[in-house]
């Protein structure tokens, strides 16, 4: 009897031997078995699941979708032995808990309101967790018990965030690793429909969660620029605006996503003097967005506006007569009657006498919903990812550098959106690589560390997903 040795990694700088024999079939077998069968529970089936499915099944990793969309989960798993669905939302924690108990590691692609709950149902069970949501303080407080489990919550996995954190830390690393530091650092990102389909006044059509995006819109935002903070309020977010001209592209509207001034711990640059991350519009959303907050049309309040129409909702919004809607409205936000945000709302339908149908519910939702109505991205229509940082970093030497990392990224119709692919696959390799005992990590973490990005990134790379990244520019090249 011939015996011979097979080595397989199992985790960063660690290998486990495996000796097999004239039996090698079944040692094979459970090989097999113990790695590459593992099952993965992925919760919602929305817009950028698919990619996820597939990038699963295509390396043999059986999945559950859980969705209260079943029918589209199924149409996700194309009759793939290695894949299932169960009809399943989040007002049935008992069946929550049994999907995680069965599963050994769950992504979660709910709304992240609903991130934390999973993740103390993953805790209870001792299972890893997977989203692409940003870290909130719910989730941030299970760090220790993470910790104790024994279990990684790895989140911010996305696009934005996600592939943003990713290919700035690799920059900053370098530049780190090189003795020298970060003096100014802009990350820039959007997801939005391709030029040649930005074809409404707004210039946009939801390729993501729509309401995602249009509660995005309410937030506030915080930024450091020369060494002064500046912090915009809600209702004026989209006033603080700017220029950028993006390769390929031409000129887009950036302005300030969140609190750009917390990342400056998690990028350890604590000294930089700027520090700010913005998104990307056409023009036309910003104008439009700024008039629409201006109005009250994404409050939250409630109201019966069972017999009201969408003409007489803009009239009560704005506290103006119905009578010359166009022209007492245009006059009330200091605009033109043939301004962008007026062709915008005319677009919408806002000064049509079309009933609502609403009984009890906010102005929010009668926005929003008209919009999702209006704005989907349709079918034979492709999207675009752009991704932009712009780094300026000095050295020991007295030398400084511009360097600039972009990325586009357009979908195709008869695949996958940018969008979808953009999110979900750095999730989809990292759920890969904790299955496979990849990432050796316990607690709640962002893939702002090497042994996480760096395989990660690699891999996007091999899926037509990289930066073109350009060093040693001249000062010329910064964000003024």
């Amino acid at each position: 009897m011939t015996f011979q040795y097979i080595f397989f990694e199992r985790g960063i700088g660690t290998k486990t031997k495996i000796i097999y024999s004239d039996f090698s079939f079944f040692y094979l077998v459970c090989l097999f078995t113990s790695i590459y069968m593992k099952k993965v529970l992925i919760l919602g089936a929305g817009l950028v699941a698919k990619p996820m499915v597939e990038y699963l099944l295509e390396r043999k990793i059986p999945l559950i979708i859980a969705s209260p969309m079943k029918q589209r989960a199924d149409a996700m798993i194309n009759k793939n032995p290695l894949g299932s669905s169960v009809d399943w939302s989040m007002d049935d924690p008992a069946g929550l808990e049994k999907l995680v108990e069965e599963n050994d590691l769950t992504v979660s692609l709910l709304p992240y309101k609903y991130h934390a709950e999973v993740a103390r149902v993953c805790l209870k069970f001792k299972k890893s967790l997977v989203t692409t949501s940003y870290v909130q303080p719910e989730m941030r407080a299970l760090n220790e018990s993470a910790k104790e489990a024994g279990v990684l919550f790895l989140n911010e996995l996305g696009l934005d965030p996600g592939i943003d954190h990713m290919t700035a830390m690799k920059i900053i690393d370098y530049v780190h690793l090189k003795g020298g530091r970060v003096e100014e650092f802009y990350s820039l990102c959007g997801a939005l429909p391709a030029p040649e389909h930005a074809d409404n006044p707004l210039k946009y059509k939801f390729t993501w969660s729509p309401k995602g995006v249009i509660l995005a819109s309410r937030n506030s935002a915080l930024y450091l620029k020369k060494g002064k903070e500046t912090f915009i309020d809600s209702v004026n977010l989209f006033k603080d605006r700017f220029t950028y001209n993006f390769p390929a592209i031409g000129d887009l509207e950036v302005y300030p996503n969140r609190d750009s001034i917390f990342y400056k711990d998690i990028y350890d640059i604590p000294n930089v003097k700027t520090m700010y991350r913005g998104t990307f519009r056409y023009q036309g959303w910003c104008e439009t967005l700024d008039a629409m907050k201006s109005i009250n049309m994404l409050d939250d309040s409630v109201s019966d506006y069972e017999r009201m129409s969408y003409a007489e909702f803009i009239a009560e919004r704005a506290g103006i007569e119905n009578k010359d809607l166009r022209k007492n409205l245009a006059k009330k936000l200091g605009l033109s009657e043939s301004s962008t945000p007026m062709k915008s709302l005319d677009f919408l339908g806002f000064f049509d006498d079309e009933k609502l149908h609403y009984q009890e519910t906010s102005p929010f939702e009668i926005t929003s919903d008209r919009m999702i109505k209006k704005m989907m991205l349709p079918d034979n229509e492709r999207d675009v990812v752009l991704l932009q940082h712009i780094i300026l970093a000095s050295y020991p030497n007295a030398t400084k550098e511009v360097i600039k990392s972009s990325m586009i990224d357009y979908g195709s119709p008869a695949t996958n959106t940018a969008i979808s692919r953009t999110v979900a696959l750095p999730a989809s390799i990292a759920a890969r690589m904790i299955l496979e005992g990849k990432i050796m990590l316990s607690g709640v973490y962002r893939p702002v560390l090497p042994q996480i990005y760096i395989p990660i990134l690699n891999e996007l790379k091999t899926l037509g997903i990289e930066m073109n990244e350009e060093y040693g520019l001249p000062d010329s090249e910064m964000i003024k």
